[in-house]
C-alpha cells in the first residue's frame, strides 16, 4: 500500500499485521481521492477506524491542512504513528486512540470543526449509523461537511431517512462501497 499523489507520493505504507484491519486498496483509494479531491485544499479531515492511517495521510499528501486519525487498536495505532513519521506529516496531524463515539465527544469538547469526514467501520456490524446519530447532533460538523462511509455492499443505509443526512453519491466496487453523505 503506497501514498498515491501528492507530497508524500510513491511512499510504501506499513499496514497493521492480524487481520483485524483491512486496507483500501490503490485502485478504490484513487477513485476516492478523484471524487474528493476538489475539497481537500486546506481542510480540516478527519479519519475514524483509522487502521494504518493511509485514507488521512492521503489526504495531507493532496493538500489538508490537519488531520486527526481515530483508533483504538494499539497495534493500528503504532502503525499509524510510523506512517505518519515516514511520511513527514506528523506536524498536520493529531493521533486519537480512543474509541469512535469517544473522539468525537473529545473533539466537540476541543471545539474542532471538520470539512470532510471517512470513516471505515468493520463491516456489517451497524457501527456507521451508531457514529451518523451522533454526528447529526455533533459540532464537530459543518452545514458542508463531507462524510464518506466506506461499507460492505450490503450495508443499507435506509436509516438515513429520518435523520438531518441525505446520500448525494454512491461509488459501488466489487466487495464495497463508498457513500457520500451530506446534511439536508
Amino acid at each position: 500500500m503506497r501514498v498515491i499523489a501528492g507530497k508524500a507520493r510513491r511512499l510504501q505504507l506499513k499496514t497493521p499485521e492480524g487481520f483485524d484491519t483491512r486496507p483500501t486498496t490503490d485502485k478504490t483509494k484513487e477513485t476516492l481521492f478523484n471524487i474528493l479531491n476538489p475539497y481537500l485544499a486546506d481542510a480540516d479531515f478527519l479519519d475514524l477506524f483509522s487502521g494504518s492511517g493511509a485514507i488521512g495521510i492521503e489526504a495531507l499528501s493532496r493538500g489538508a491542512k490537519y488531520a486527526a486519525f481515530v483508533e483504538d487498536s494499539k497495534i493500528a495505532l503504532e502503525c499509524i504513528r510510523a506512517n505518519l513519521k515516514l511520511t513527514k506529516l506528523e506536524e498536520l496531524s493529531e493521533v486519537i486512540p480512543h474509541t469512535v463515539l469517544e473522539a468525537i465527544r473529545a473533539l466537540e469538547v476541543k471545539g474542532k470543526v471538520f470539512d470532510v469526514i471517512f470513516m471505515d467501520p468493520p463491516y456489517n456490524n451497524m457501527l456507521e449509523k451508531d457514529v451518523l446519530l451522533e454526528l447529526q447532533h455533533s459540532n464537530i460538523i459543518y452545514c458542508d461537511t463531507i462524510i464518506v462511509v466506506e461499507a460492505s455492499l450490503k450495508t443499507k443505509f435506509d436509516y438515513l431517512e429520518g435523520t438531518k443526512f441525505r446520500i448525494f453519491k454512491k461509488k459501488e466496487y466489487k466487495t464495497n462501497q463508498h457513500v457520500f453523505i451530506e446534511l439536508n
